[in-house]
C-alpha cells in the first residue's frame, strides 16, 4: 500500500477503532493513545498484509492485541480472571454475577484441554503475540494460532449450547 492509501485507512477506520478502544479501556485518553500505537503498528505491518481477511478485521485485531499488551504491562493490576473475562467475550457483559459464572465455566472446560493448550489460552489472554507463544512453548506461530483458534470455537460453541449468551 501506498502512503495515501494508508490515510484513507485512517480517515476510514479511526472512529470504528477509537470507540472500540474506547469500550475496551473505559479511558477516551488511553483509547487515543492506543489508537496511536495501532496504527505505528499498522505502518510497520502493512507490507505483510496478506489480504487473507477484512482490511477491518486485521486493524480490530492489531488494535486488540495492542490493548492486550498494554494491559500485561500493567500486570500488576489486571487479575487472570479480568484477562481472561475479556478474552472469551468482546461485548459488555451486563451482569457481574452472569460474568463470574461464565468465567468459571470457562476455566472449568479449559481443565478438560491438555497443558499446552490452556498454555497457549491462558498466555494470549495475557497479551503474548503468537510468536512469543511459540517461542514460550517450542512449538510453531502457526500452532499456536491453530491451537488457540480451535480452543476459542470451541469454548463460545460450548458455552452457547449451555445457555450462555455470547
Amino acid at each position: 500500500m501506498k502512503l495515501p492509501e494508508l490515510e484513507e485507512l485512517y480517515q476510514r477506520y479511526r472512529m470504528d477503532l477509537y470507540r472500540y478502544l474506547c469500550f475496551l479501556t473505559h479511558d477516551p485518553v488511553q483509547a487515543e493513545d492506543l489508537l496511536s500505537e495501532t496504527f505505528v503498528r499498522v505502518i510497520k505491518r502493512l507490507p505483510t498484509f496478506r489480504g487473507e481477511c477484512e482490511v477491518k478485521t486485521w486493524l480490530f485485531g492489531i488494535a486488540r492485541n495492542i490493548w492486550l499488551e498494554s494491559l500485561r504491562r500493567r500486570h500488576q493490576s489486571v487479575s487472570l480472571d479480568d484477562l481472561m473475562e475479556r478474552y472469551i467475550t468482546d461485548d459488555a457483559l451486563t451482569e457481574t454475577t452472569a460474568a463470574r459464572q461464565k468465567l468459571r465455566r470457562v476455566q472449568a472446560l479449559l481443565q478438560q484441554k491438555d497443558e499446552r493448550t490452556r498454555s497457549v489460552v491462558y498466555l494470549r489472554a495475557q497479551g503474548y503475540s503468537y510468536q512469543e507463544i511459540a517461542q514460550k512453548l517450542q512449538i510453531t506461530e502457526a500452532s499456536a494460532r491453530v491451537v488457540e483458534h480451535r480452543t476459542r470455537a470451541w469454548l463460545k460453541a460450548t458455552l452457547q449450547k449451555e445457555g450462555y449468551d455470547e
